[in-house]
C-alpha cells in the first residue's frame, strides 16, 4: 500500500527538525561546542519522531531518527573491502646514544624516502595513533549506506547500524564538493572519561566491567543489537580516505583531511605536519609530553608522506605501504602495591596469577588488576602481598607486573606459592612438563571454563547444533539456565523464550519477538529441534565436542576407529592410549585424565542418557592385535636399564602381569633379561601403587583383545584406499562425505599424491583436480562418490 504524501508544510517542518538535530549533532561530537540544550534537543527528537510516525515517508536514510535500528540476526554480513584496509610497519625506540641510533628505524624510514624520491627533508602528515577499532565508511551521493570493521584488511564485517549508532559520525556530508561515492577510514575509539563512567555504573548494578577502552570500542560495534551500542560512550576520529569514484580530492593527505573536517568529519586536533627526521621527532617528543592529558588512549604517532604522488611513487612492500610508519612508544609505569594474588581461570581451563592493586592511573586508565602471566613470572619476579611494585601497560592494552622495587619490601612478606586446587570448581591445577601455565582439570564441570565448552560442543564440527552460538550460550550460562552440554538437551521453548525477556531486560530493548501482542516463537523451536537432531552423531564428533585437551578432529577419529567404542575410550588408560597412531604421552595422559575425572564421566553419562547415540560404534580395530601386550606395557612403565629386547623376551614367556610377578626375578633372568633390568623391575613391581596401575593397564589390554573380530573376519570395504575431496558438493557436505567414507575404512587425505586411490571433484574443483591430472589419479564425479556409498549400504 503506497504511502501517504506529507503536506508541504509538515515536510518543511521535517526537513529543518533533522538539519537543526544534525547540526546539533555535529556541534557537539565534531566541535565539541554545543548550542543546544539537552533537553531541546529531545524535545526536538521527539517532535520529528512523531511526525515520521504519522507520515512514514519523511523517515529518510539519514534521519537523526534511524540512528539505532533493528537487531542483527544471526551475525554480520562480510564486506570485501575495494581498496584494502593495510597494515602500518612498526617503529620502537632502541638502545644507542644519539637519536638517529635511539629512532634509527624512522631514520631508516625518512632515509629511503629521501633517495626514492631524491628529495631532502620531505613533508609529513603526523597524527597520533588512536587504540580503537579501524573501520571505513561509505558514502552515496553524500549519504552514508554502509561501514565495515578491518577485519583482515582485505575482508571486514558489515556493521552499519552499529556504527549509525556513533553521533560524530555523519549521516549526511556538510558543505559540497565531495565525490559521488567516498569511502572514509577511521577509528571508533572509547573516551576515557565514558570508559571509566561506563565502568563505574557497571561494577555498582553487579554486571561486568570493560576490561579497556580499546576492547570496549571493540566489543560495542559486534553487538548484535544497535541499541546497545547506542548506549555505550564511543566517538570517532577520520584519519585517511579508501574508494573514490566520480570526484576528486586534494593532492596531500593535510588537505584531504581539512576536506574531511569540511565535510562534517571529526579529525583529530592533534593532526599536523613536519619535516624531515628532525621534525618527526619533535612532533613525536610533544604527543608524549601530552599523551596523559589526551582525553583518549594512543600507542604512538604515525607518520605519513604528505602528497599523494610520492605515495604512489612509493608504493607498497608485503600487506604495508612503504611511505607511512608508527612510531609507537614505550609501555607507561607507574608504582603501586600488591594487596592480593589471585588465580584467574581462563575460558580453556589456562590458571593465570593476577596481582590485585591498590588503584594506580597508568595512561590515564585506573589500573586495580595486573596479570603475573604464570608461576615462573611470579618465581622470577618474586612478587609478594605487601610488595611494592612497578606496573606498566603492555602494547599499552594489558596491565602487567613489571618488576618489583624490593628495597621498599615490608617486613613477614611470604613466599607466593601456586595453589593446588581450582578456586572456582576445586579441581585439581595440573602443569604439563614443559608447559608455561597450570590448568584446571576440572572441564566440563567448571564454571569458568563453562560458556567456551559449550560454544566448542555446539559447534559446526562437533554436535553441530544449528544455531546455538555465542550469543545464546552466553545468555543461557550468564542466566544460569545450563552448566553442562548435558543440560542442553532438557530445553525446551519455554525456557528459550524466558531467556530471551531476561536479555531484553538486561539489555533494556523492546523485545522483537513480541508482535501484535504475540510472542513469536518460531526460533525458539528451530533450537530445540537442532538440539533434538544433534543427538543423532558419530563418535569422532562427540568426542572432540567433549572439549579434552589436545583432542582434535584427527585424534578423536583415531580414537574412534581404532577403540570402536566409547566404552572403550573412557576406559582405557594412558599407557594403553599410547599404542594408537599419532598418540604420545602427552596426549594419552590428557585423555585418561579427563574420564578420571568424576565429574566429567557423570557429564558423558547425562549425554546419553539424553539420547545421544552413534551409529558408527563398533568393535575395536583388528589392527590393534600387534600393539597389545606385554611388552607394550613393561616399555610405558619405563624401567631403567630394560628395553625393547628385554621387554619382548618377557611378553613372549608370559601372558599377563600376574604371571610375569609370580615368576620372579630369577626365572626372568634365566629366560634372558640383564641382571641390573631384572632388579629394576623387581623394585618397580614392590611399589603397591605402580603395580595397580599396570594391573589396570593389563586388564584393559585384555579387554581390548578379548573384544577384537576374529581373525578370519573381513576387513571394511573400503580399508586401505585414500581419497581426496575436493570442490562443493550439492548432496551432502565435505565433512559428511569424509566421515561416511572414513566409516568404511577409507582415508581421506588432505593432498593429492600418486598413492591416491582417487579424487572426487565437485563444483569449482581447483589445484587438487589438476594435481590429479597431472599424476594421472582417477578424478570422479559426485554421483560416483553417492553411488559407492550406496553401494556399501550407507546414505549420502
Amino acid at each position: 500500500m503506497p504511502q501517504a504524501a506529507a503536506p508541504a508544510d509538515v515536510v518543511e517542518r521535517a526537513t529543518a527538525l533533522r538539519h537543526r538535530l544534525e547540526d546539533a549533532n555535529y556541534r557537539y561530537h565534531v566541535l565539541d561546542d554545543p548550542t543546544l540544550a539537552d533537553a531541546d534537543y529531545d524535545r526536538l527528537m521527539r517532535e520529528l519522531e512523531a511526525l515520521e510516525v504519522e507520515y512514514p515517508v519523511l523517515a529518510v536514510a539519514d534521519s537523526p531518527t534511524r540512528r539505532v535500528g533493528a537487531r542483527a540476526q544471526g551475525g554480520f554480513a562480510e564486506v570485501t573491502h575495494v581498496l584494502p584496509m593495510l597494515s602500518l610497519g612498526n617503529a620502537f625506540e632502541q638502545e644507542g646514544e644519539t637519536d638517529r641510533e635511539k629512532y634509527r628505524e624512522v631514520a631508516d624510514f625518512e632515509r629511503r624516502i629521501e633517495q626514492t624520491l631524491d628529495r631532502r627533508e620531505p613533508v609529513f602528515s603526523v597524527e597520533p595513533k588512536l587504540d580503537g577499532l579501524a573501520i571505513s565508511l561509505r558514502y552515496e551521493d553524500g549519504v552514508f549506506v554502509q561501514g565495515a570493521t578491518r577485519g583482515d584488511g582485505a575482508v571486514g564485517e558489515d556493521v552499519t547500524a552499529n556504527l549509525r549508532t556513533v553521533k560524530a559520525i555523519p549521516l549526511r556530508l556538510r558543505g559540497e564538493g565531495w565525490p559521488r561515492v567516498l569511502e572514509v577510514r577511521g577509528e571508533v575509539i572509547m573516551p576515557r572519561a565514558g570508559f571509566e563512567a561506563f565502568n563505574e555504573r557497571a561494577r555498582t548494578s553487579g554486571e561486568k566491567p570493560l576490561a579497556n577502552p580499546r576492547n570496549g570500542a571493540a566489543g560495542s560495534l559486534r553487538q548484535l543489537d544497535p541499541a546497545i551500542t547506542a548506549k555505550r560512550p564511543l566517538a570517532f576520529f577520520a584519519y585517511a580516505v579508501g574508494r573514490v569514484e566520480d570526484g576528486e580530492l586534494p593532492d596531500t593527505h593535510s588537505a584531504t583531511l581539512a576536506k574531511l573536517r569540511d565535510w562534517g568529519f571529526p579529525v583529530s586536533p592533534e593532526v599536523s605536519t613536519a619535516k624531515g627526521f628532525e621534525g618527526l621527532l619533535a612532533y613525536f617528543r610533544k604527543i608524549g609530553e601530552k599523551r596523559d592529558s589526551l582525553p583518549y588512549d594512543i600507542d604512538g604517532v604515525v607518520y605519513k608522506l604528505d602528497d599523494y604522488a610520492g605515495q604512489r611513487e612509493m608504493g607498497f612492500v608485503s600487506r604495508a605501504p612503504r611511505w607511512a610508519i608508527a612510531h609507537k612508544y614505550p609501555a607507561q609505569e607507574q608504582m603501586t602495591t600488591v594487596e592480593a594474588i589471585e588465580i584467574q581461570i581462563g575460558r580453556t581451563g589456562a590458571a593465570t596469577p593476577v596481582a590485585r592493586l591498590t588503584p594506580v592511573q597508568v595512561g590515564g586508565v585506573t589500573v586495580t588488576n595486573a596479570t603475573l602471566h604464570n608461576a615462573d613470572q611470579v618465581a622470577r619476579l618474586d612478587v609478594r602481598v605487601g610488595d611494592t611494585v612497578i606496573v606498566r601497560r603492555a602494547g599499552d592494552v594489558i596491565p602487567e607486573v613489571a618488576r618489583v622495587v624490593e628495597e621498599n619490601r615490608p617486613a613477614g612478606t611470604v613466599v607466593w606459592k601456586m595453589p593446588e586446587v581450582c578456586p572456582v570448581c576445586g579441581s585439581e591445577l595440573l602443569r604439563e612438563e614443559g608447559a608455561a601455565a597450570y590448568r584446571c582439570s576440572g572441564g566440563l564441570i567448571c564454571a569458568a571454563q563453562r560458556k567456551e565448552a559449550l560454544i566448542h560442543f555446539a559447534s559446526r564440527r562437533a554436535m553441530d547444533i544449528d544455531g546455538l552460538g555465542d550469543r545464546f550460550v552466553d545468555a543461557l550460562v550468564e542466566f544460569d539456565m545450563v552448566h553442562t552440554p548435558a543440560d542442553l538437551y532438557s530445553l525446551t521453548v519455554d525456557r528459550f523464550v524466558k531467556m530471551k525477556k531476561l536479555a531484553d531486560e538486561r539489555d533494556g530493548s523492546t523485545p522483537e519477538t513480541v508482535k501484535q501482542g504475540k510472542v513469536a516463537t518460531k526460533w525458539a523451536e528451530n533450537l530445540v529441534e537442532a538440539i533434538e537432531a544433534s543427538k543423532k552423531s558419530t563418535l569422532p564428533r562427540f568426542l572432540f565436542g567433549l572439549g579434552i585437551m589436545h583432542i582434535g578432529e584427527s585424534t578423536a577419529k583415531t580414537l574412534a576407529s581404532w577403540l570402536g567404542s566409547l566404552d572403550f575410550v573412557r576406559r582405557t588408560p594412558a599407557p594403553v592410549l599410547r599404542v594408537l597412531p599419532d598418540i604420545g604421552d602427552e596426549v594419552a595422559t590428557s585423555i585418561a585424565a579427563f574420564f578420571e575425572q568424576e565429574g566429567n564421566q557423570k557429564v558423558v553419562d547425562a549425554l546419553l542418557d539424553a539420547g545421544i547415540a552413534f551409529a558408527d560404534e563398533g568393535a575395536p580395530s583388528p589392527k590393534l592385535r600387534d600393539r597389545l601386550g606385554l611388552d607394550v606395557l613393561l616399555d610405558a612403565a619405563k624401567v631403567s636399564k630394560l628395553g625393547p629386547k628385554s621387554t619382548g623376551i618377557l611378553a613372549k614367556n608370559y601372558a599377563s602381569l600376574d604371571a610375569l610377578v609370580k615368576a620372579g626375578e630369577h626365572q626372568w633372568i634365566v629366560a634372558g633379561v640383564p641382571q641390573a633390568a631384572a632388579s629394576n623391575l623387581t623394585t618397580l613391581l614392590a611399589d603397591a601403587e605402580r603395580v595397580t596401575e599396570l594391573r589396570r593397564a593389563d586388564e584393559a589390554m585384555r579387554a581390548l583383545a578379548a573384544a577384537l573380530p576374529s581373525k578370519t573376519a573381513s576387513a571394511l570395504p573400503l580399508e586401505g584406499l585414500t581419497y581426496v575431496i575436493t570442490g562443493t558438493m550439492e548432496t551432502l557436505k565435505r565433512d559428511d562425505a569424509t566421515e561416511r567414507l572414513e566409516s568404511l575404512g577409507a582415508k581421506v587425505a588432505g593432498s593429492v599424491s600418486k598413492k591416491t586411490t582417487g579424487v572426487f571433484a565437485g563444483e569449482a574443483a581447483g589445484s587438487k583436480l589438476d594435481k590429479a591430472n597431472e599424476l594421472g589419479v582417477p578424478v570422479y564425479t559426485e554421483a560416483d562418490l553417492v553411488a559407492l556409498l550406496s553401494e556399501h549400504g550407507v546414505a549420502p
